[in-house]
């Protein structure tokens, strides 16, 4: 029998869409679920839920269990096949409102602050340390376990994961599905299908890199053309133009959404140029927003999902697809982050790229892609930088490296003085203490 053990198990909409998805896979079906939390309520309502939906749509076939809190995680994790990761440390409140409100007292705004910025260098600092203990029982319990990690920031830590831990570890990530037909559906681009596309990078940054519809007619001409016209006059309700001054600009487009990519370099969220937030539409403070409006909708749904009126429909999550191939060995391909080991040329070997890579019962197997356009290496690297400082910040334990990962992340260093820099990071280690460990 399989086991899927599922680490943040009180992220109950999407422990409903992952596990939802085994249940309706024939390979899975009769899987044994592991939940795990640390928070008691939130850890119930998904295991009500879990057992409303394997009764809706699994006639019962599932074994699903729960576990809660740091005691039971070994007994979570023992013999587990795969292991996906979803947690949040330190949660909506207090962590992310500090994440956004200590770097407005230094006028550094934010959109999202998951990934990278100063956000996603302390969320990788607060969070690393969980899954280093994580780590640590799955040597002991099941070494051979396949651990899927949906926990941004992505790349520091499936980085840090894949570096450090022996485990084998996948990042995923929902933007590669839905880049290309996402692109061609806002720009009005009626393709003959199946399209062939070819993204490779970083996570939240793997630029779409070929396209072409099902008789090898390259899109990318009428792309440009398209995201050019738009950029000149954009519509009314046209939200993504943060990435469409990609395409003009470096000549391709890249996989997550322009709100995430807004914050990502030194061009759009400027002090000294308040304007280009309206022209280009950026959100500032939006994952805070989205975080409220999510609550909001969880306490809304709740008594449905508890009453057992929940049912599912398989989506596109990569994880039930990667769990199926590796157990039948019938190959599926995914864009998956790994350690870049010669897959991207003009990146570094320590980074963590997202890459093409096909699985089946060997588990993952990335391809070779070669160099990308020296644009959007460049851009990468950017990134990278901040990703490898932080990740070295939270195996060495040095404030040093904190401070160095913040003066090279390009947003932050475009607003600030590396004096602010300092301070500002020592200020968010003094908040988030008891959610880091001790730095020196």
């Amino acid at each position: 029998m399989v086991k899927i053990t599922f680490m943040g198990a009180g992220s109950t909409v999407f422990a409903k869409n992952v596990l939802g998805d085994s249940m309706l896979t024939p390979a899975l079906c009769d899987a044994e679920i592991a939940l795990y939390d640390i928070d008691s309520e939130r850890l119930e309502e998904s295991y009500i839920m879990i057992c409303s939906l394997n009764k809706n749509i699994n006639e019962g076939r599932a074994t699903v269990k729960k576990y809660l809190g740091v005691g039971e995680r070994k007994s979570a994790l023992r013999d587990a096949n795969f292991v996906v990761n979803a947690i949040q440390v330190g949660g909506y409140e207090p962590c992310t409102v500090t994440d956004f409100e200590i770097p407005k007292k230094y006028g550094l705004r934010q959109t999202i602050a998951d990934t990278l910025g100063i956000g996603g260098i302390f969320r990788a600092l607060r969070t690393i340390p969980v899954l280093e203990d994580f780590a640590a029982d799955m040597r002991e319990v099941c070494p051979r376990a396949l651990f899927l990690n949906y926990t941004n920031p992505m790349a520091m830590l499936s980085g840090y994961m894949q570096r450090y831990t022996g485990i084998e570890t996948v990042g995923l990530c929902h933007s590669v599905q839905v880049c290309t037909s996402g692109l061609l559906k806002k720009l009005g681009i009626e393709a003959k299908t199946p399209v062939k596309e070819k993204i490779a990078g970083i996570n939240h940054m793997a630029f779409l890199l070929e396209c072409e519809d099902a008789d090898g007619n390259d899109l990318y001409p009428e792309i440009r053309r398209r995201a050019c016209a738009i950029l000149d006059n954009p519509p009314e309700d046209f939200k993504d133009l943060v990435r469409l001054e990609y395409i003009r600009r470096f000549g391709y487009y890249c996989t997550e959404s322009s709100e995430h990519n807004a914050e990502y370099n030194c061009f759009f969220i400027k002090d000294k140029y308040p304007e280009l937030i309206d022209r280009y539409r950026i959100p500032l403070d939006e994952y805070p927003r989205r975080c409220i409006k999510q609550i909001a909708n969880w306490k809304a749904d709740r008594e449905k999902y508890l009453t057992g009126d929940v049912s599912h429909t398989r989506s596109r999550e990569y994880a039930s697809y990667i769990m199926e191939a590796v157990v039948t060995g019938n190959p599926y391909s995914i864009g998956g982050n790994v350690i870049n080991r010669g897959f991207i040329d003009n990146l570094p070997a320590d980074a963590c790229v997202e890459v093409p890579c096909l699985v089946n019962k060997l588990g993952i197997q990335p391809t070779h892609v070669g160099r990308l356009p020296e644009i959007c290496a460049a851009m990468n690297r950017t990134n990278i930088n901040v990703q490898l400082l932080t990740i070295e910040a939270a195996v060495t334990k040095k404030k040093e490296c904190i401070y160095q990962a913040a003066m090279m992340e390009p947003h932050t260093a475009s607003e600030l003085s590396i004096d602010d820099i300092v301070a500002l990071c020592d200020d968010l280690i003094e908040a988030h203490k008891g959610w880091l460990p001790e730095y020196h």
